[in-house]
């Protein structure tokens, strides 16, 4: 009897993953698809890019100052909200 029940969990096991791979190369796209979406990325834009580049830079500065100074940083830009 246990090993019945061993071989049907096992088949059920197999089964679902078998279902869950088919349902994941449905939904998946193909490979046109794929090339236009990577395309279509905000990556691919090389003035959308810069952009990032120029906000990562500013944000990078503004942690390190946060990091060398023992200044509440934040008061500076909102004020003291008390």
């Amino acid at each position: 009897m246990s090993g019945m029940r061993t071989i049907l969990a096992t088949g059920a096991v197999i089964g679902v993953v078998g279902i869950g791979y088919g349902m994941w190369s449905i939904i998946s796209p193909g490979e046109e698809r794929r090339k236009e979406l990577l395309k279509n990325l905000p990556e691919a834009n090389p003035v959308r890019m810069e952009e990032t580049r120029r906000r990562n830079a500013l944000m990078l500065q503004v942690i390190k100052e946060a990091a060398e100074t023992n200044d509440n940083v934040i008061a500076r830009w909102f004020g003291n909200q008390k």
